[in-house]
């Protein structure tokens, strides 16, 4: 069975179980879940690891990751015996990039964090896509205004995109993460609601947004990194031109 025999629309139907039970039986080792460890992505990793023991799991290391997220790493490991693969950003594009620009580049202008996303996590994310047919994330449609028509299922550059728990509320995320013990990531325990790279994120405050502590010193400007959604036309045409500088080397 391929994607393309079962409608979208079908997928869209199917429980958060259902989806990655199909996923895993149509694509096997062509079908990964990427994960950062938050809340969204241990569950995926539990409920797959339940229905195939061998289940992919890969994660993005920006190389600017806070401590904690390598002890995940870790966690997952020894609770689920999935080696996780670890995928990193090219070495020289890294050191192009911060030589013209500098280490902490991401705090001058959002084209320039934009440009560190798209380096250390956009392009080495793309290269994996090159082993997989599909691929599993925790996106929610709660989680904030971007990711509010996420869907179930979506075709994405002739891959299938998949977020099991679009549908899902954060209690039903917590109550899945207490009824199964799932591990949680420390920087929960810290008061972070969202995370990332170490130098952009922060615990949230008392009332704020779930991702109000990603990149909390850009002002009117998308909470996102670049892998799920694609930046504005201005914003993109800016990117292109920084990301020239960076690749003509």
């Amino acid at each position: 069975m391929t994607s393309a025999a079962v409608p979208l629309g079908e997928l869209e139907a199917l429980s958060a179980t259902e989806l990655l039970k199909w996923a895993l039986a149509t694509y096997g080792r062509r079908f990964a879940i990427s994960t950062s460890f938050q809340a969204e992505g241990m569950v995926l990793i539990d409920m797959a690891s339940k229905l195939d023991s061998a289940v992919r799991v890969f994660t993005l290391d920006t190389g600017r990751l806070p401590a904690e997220t390598y002890e995940m790493i870790d966690t997952v490991r020894e609770r689920y015996g999935i080696a996780v693969e670890i995928v990193s950003p090219e070495t020289e594009e890294v050191e192009r990039m911060t030589t013209l620009h500098g280490v902490n580049l991401f705090y001058r202008d959002p084209n320039l964090r934009k440009l560190c996303c798209h380096i250390r996590k956009v392009r080495p994310f793309d290269r994996k896509l090159n082993e997989l047919d599909a691929w599993a994330v925790g996106l929610r449609r709660e989680q904030s205004e971007e990711r509010a028509s996420a869907m179930q299922a979506e075709q994405v550059s002739n891959k299938l995109k998949l977020s099991p728990l679009a549908e899902w509320t954060a209690q039903q995320v917590q109550d899945y993460i207490e009824q199964n013990d799932v591990p949680r990531h420390p920087l929960y325990l810290k008061g972070y609601t969202s995370i990332g790279c170490g130098p952009c994120t922060r615990a949230a405050g008392a009332g704020e947004s779930e991702r109000a502590g990603r990149w909390w010193w850009e002002e009117n400007s998308s909470k996102e990194c670049g892998l799920h959604v694609t930046p504005d036309g201005r914003m993109r045409k800016a990117l292109d031109v920084l990301l020239e500088d960076i690749l003509k080397h």
